[in-house]
């Protein structure tokens, strides 16, 4: 494992040690009880800004500008002047976003090698959904009923949307929620995760720019239990979309059921990544290796366990875990740096706990298997990419969601003993194969229960293409018309004629 060391680099205002608000309709404001949170950087454990901690007051102040932007001057305003605000963001993100990706960098850790290769992604979607913002519409239908009654659907905004993201990606996450809210004409208080609410402050200092009226876009900073839940339960907001993990996603569908809001939600993954003998084992190496250990193996759909083919089992994983310590390990403001930290203390005592756990159970630790610790990197939260071999499925490491850079090795012989066991999880977000059978890859395809399925390639996303999961993972998608459709309703409209 090598390690990098930080380059200095210009600190961004918002990561200064500053002061920073919230946004609630149209204007930065304090809390409400005048809290403040701070947030550090991972790597270094620095203070970058104070935050406004938001709690219940501060949502309940919010939610009402939501709702008067959406029932008043919002409401009036076309899909083609919705489409124009979304063009204009999406051109400040462009314009903005080196400093952006420094923001997600600092705040919650991820090598600025990957914060800056989100560019096209972050600006994709926003364009994408400025181009179905003048794509909604309903349909007429020729109904059976006796006499002349015509019949025709509208589509409607759903109203005011609550969105909760997590801190793993904060630039794409906000814009991944916003986005459709925008464009089907909807309001939306985003709730960003307390480790890392910078970018999304930053985003909406942007929306203001870019002319979007107040209380379109609010942000209230704050903790899950406070002002997280106090937004999940609200009885005037009308849709919730939240990431994040199956056990707060289970607590916001218990919250909506006061007033029966809306929830689509994308939770936690355990995902098989699969590599059949016929593999070109030089791709699958390092694209195996990558779906894990990309962001410090914090992504909910990482392939975390690795199903391989029995003859190249003990060859392949050989291959991966020494893969894993050739990667770079360090400050993500570093541009060589390859795997950056954790994003907390907490996320580091999780990892960690798991890595004693997969040892007690008897798997082996080919490549790291504990926390980084040589010079500077001692005051920040890292882990060393992390390769276990000889995993049975009834670990610990092979069942639940470590969130951090962990491989969990596991052999096959069958191919319908294999989907048995790649589908025996409660979650299904994600899968992969490796195969140069196309006829396998279909056959696999179909039968593995996921949201996604890659082959030959890991976490390829696109905003036109639908993401989301099965089981446990959630449900609804996000990107692609689909996501669209989970911020709108459907109104039947019946008229007779004669």
């Amino acid at each position: 494992m090598a390690v990098s060391q930080a380059i200095p680099i210009t600190r961004h205002p918002f990561a200064n040690g500053s002061y920073k608000q919230m946004l609630i309709d149209g204007k930065w404001v304090d809390a409400a009880s005048g809290k403040r949170f701070e947030t550090h950087n991972p790597a270094t454990g620095e203070l970058l800004a104070t935050v406004a901690e938001g709690d219940k007051e501060d949502i309940d102040r919010a939610v009402a500008a939501a709702r008067r932007a959406f029932e008043g001057p919002w409401s009036k305003v076309k899909p083609f002047e919705r489409q124009n605000l979304l063009l204009k963001l999406a051109e400040l993100v462009e314009k903005n976003f080196d400093e952006l990706s420094q923001l997600d960098t600092l705040d919650m850790g991820a090598p600025l090698s990957r914060t800056r290769a989100y560019r096209l992604r972050a600006v994709g979607m926003l364009r994408y959904y400025a181009g179905q913002t003048t794509a909604i519409h309903g349909e007429t239908i020729e109904n059976s009923l006796p006499g002349e009654i015509f019949s025709y659907t509208l589509k409607e905004p759903v109203g005011v949307v609550g969105a909760i993201i997590p801190w793993n990606g904060p630039l794409t996450a906000t814009l991944w929620k916003i986005g459709p809210a925008i464009a089907t004409g909807c309001t939306v208080v985003l709730k960003p995760a307390e480790e890392a609410p910078l970018t999304s402050l930053r985003i909406a200092e942007l929306a203001m720019e870019a002319g979007i009226p107040p209380g379109v876009v609010n942000v209230v900073p704050g903790y899950g239990e406070t002002a997280g839940a106090a937004l999940a339960s609200h009885h005037d907001v009308d849709k919730v979309a939240f990431t994040g993990s199956h056990v707060t996603g289970q607590s916001i569908i218990r919250a909506s059921a006061g007033n029966l809001k809306r929830v689509s939600l994308e939770l936690g993954g355990k995902s098989p990544d699969i590599v059949f003998a016929d593999a070109d084992l030089d791709a699958a190496v390092p694209g195996a290796a990558m779906a894990v250990f990309a962001n410090s193996g914090q992504i909910c759909s990482a392939g975390t366990r690795l199903f391989v083919e029995q003859s190249i089992y003990e060859e392949f994983v050989g291959r991966v875990a020494e893969f894993g310590k050739k990667l770079q390990v360090g400050n993500g403001l570093d541009p060589n740096t390859q795997i950056g930290p954790l994003v907390s203390e907490q996320q580091l005592e999780r990892v960690t706990g798991y890595l004693d756990i997969g040892q007690k159970e008897g798997a082996r630790a080919l490549a790291g298997g504990g926390r980084v610790t040589e010079g500077a990197l001692s005051k920040g939260f890292f882990v060393s990419p992390t390769v276990f071999a000889g995993v049975q499925d009834n670990m610990r490491i092979a069942q639940e969601e470590i969130f951090g850079p962990v491989i969990s090795a596991i052999a096959f012989k069958d191919m319908d003993e294999l989907v048995k066991r790649a589908n025996n999880t409660t979650f299904g977000l994600g899968s992969g194969l490796w195969t140069r059978d196309v006829t396998k890859a279909h056959a696999v395809a179909k039968r593995l229960r996921a949201g996604s399925v890659w082959v030959n390639c890991y976490q390829a996303m696109d905003p036109a293409v639908p993401f989301g999961g099965y089981k446990m993972s959630g449900y609804g998608r996000e990107s692609g018309k689909q996501h669209v459709e989970e911020y709108l309703n459907v109104k039947a409209v019946w008229i007779k004629t004669a």
